[in-house]
């Protein structure tokens, strides 16, 4: 284990932040930190023959697995990093154990469909729900609060449905000029801090999935969680997360699901509750009807991705792309062009789509028996790969 640490730990020398959280052996983040910048050439080989290596090292399945397809993934990036030229389907398969396709816009007209049923007035459809969106932004100087409310009444949850150890705490703090809406660095020893970017004026009808997402039972529970459970008996790999690894696609697609998972239908009236007692007026039960209603909107943010790194289109052309089917104003579509555009974070976007898509289908495969909190309780504890959650909604 100690070499696939190593390994995953020189590619932040080669990006900076691709190693998303290290909670291991310091003495390792310390060796690498003090070498020579390596060969991204040297580390696909690498990649390359540890995975050759994996089948005599005697691992429980579920763990050579899971190393198997990280290690996929690092020979990837350590190709992309030397300038080889991928195909960005190829790039995300190998990245995201995932392949991946357009959606059909004929879901997305459907999708528009049923916004403008629930939408006031007769007018352009962009400029109904952007108007219905401007209502429910929260005012700056009321963020914070909004943050810490929403935070509180899930940890409650979480605790009482999950558990998380006794010494776990989230800090957040408001920044600006990210392209991302909210980011958590798990800092180890079950703490984190979670960054809420202010530039995308956070509305409420989006607040309580941002923080289920970013930490209860998000990211942070789910850090938390496998630092005291799996880690804690012996599963060293667990200590290190790294960007563009199937990891990225659970991990998104169990924090997408977060607030289905610890409230369920009706989270728009509860959400309603919560700013009523902040004085802030929400109408909970709209705001769900119309997250429903956008469902098949799902795919449109990879579309673009494919149109911009498969088909070469230029930005103007994607940025119009993600207006008309997103709905969204210019700025807000440049915003999202701006992840989609990123070196690191450039096929990151299907972890969302393809993440929400498939562990939702599992979350829905399970027995008549089986409560939706013990399957999600899965995904928290386990060392579970998309490919693994593909055989078990085949079997």
């Amino acid at each position: 284990m100690r070499e696939y640490l190593l390994l995953g730990l020189r590619f932040d020398r080669l990006e900076d932040g691709f190693v998303d959280a290290y909670t291991g052996d310091a003495a390792l983040r310390r060796q690498t930190e003090n070498e020579p910048r390596p060969d991204p050439r040297a580390l696909a080989a690498r990649a390359a023959d540890l995975r050759a290596e994996l089948p005599s090292v005697g691992l429980a399945p579920e763990r050579e697995r899971f190393l198997e397809v990280h290690l996929r993934a690092l020979e990837c990036s350590g190709r992309t990093f030397a300038g080889e030229s991928i195909g960005f389907v190829d790039e995300v398969d190998a990245y995201f154990d995932v392949r991946i396709a357009p959606g059909d816009q004929d879901d997305y007209l459907a999708a528009h469909r049923a916004l403008a049923a629930e939408l006031p007035g007769d007018g352009p459809l962009a400029a109904r729900l952007n108007a219905t969106r401007a209502l429910e932004e929260i005012p700056p100087e009321r963020l914070t609060e909004c943050v810490h409310a929403f935070s509180s009444a899930l940890r409650d949850r979480v605790r009482t449905q999950f558990a998380l150890p006794e010494d776990e705490t989230v800090h957040y703090e408001i920044v600006g000029d990210k392209p991302w809406s909210g980011f958590n660095y798990y800092l180890g020893g079950h703490q984190s801090k979670v960054a809420i970017n202010s530039d995308l004026k956070q509305r409420m009808s989006n607040l309580p999935h941002l923080v289920a997402h970013e930490s209860y039972p998000g990211h942070h529970t789910e850090h938390c969680r496998k630092e005291a459970g799996i880690v804690a008996a012996g599963q060293a790999e667990q200590t290190l997360f790294l960007v563009n690894t199937p990891q990225c696609l659970m991990a998104e697609g169990l924090a997408d699901l977060g607030l289905d998972a610890v409230v369920g239908p009706g989270w728009g009236v509860w959400a309603q509750e919560i700013f009523a007692d902040l004085g802030l007026r929400f109408d909970g039960a709209r705001a769900e009807r119309l997250r429903n209603a956008s469902a098949q909107l799902l795919s449109v943010r990879q579309d673009a991705a494919l149109l911009l790194h498969e088909q070469g289109a230029d930005v103007d052309t994607v940025v119009a792309f993600l207006q008309r089917w997103l709905l969204v104003p210019a700025p807000r579509a440049r915003q999202m062009l701006r992840f989609l555009s990123d070196p690191l974070w450039r096929a990151y976007t299907t972890t969302y789509v393809e993440g929400y898509r498939l562990l939702h289908s599992w979350l829905d495969a399970r027995g008549p028996e089986e409560l939706l909190g013990a399957r999600y309780l899965r995904l928290l504890d386990e060392p579970l790969v998309p490919s693994s959650i593909r055989s078990e909604l085949v079997g």
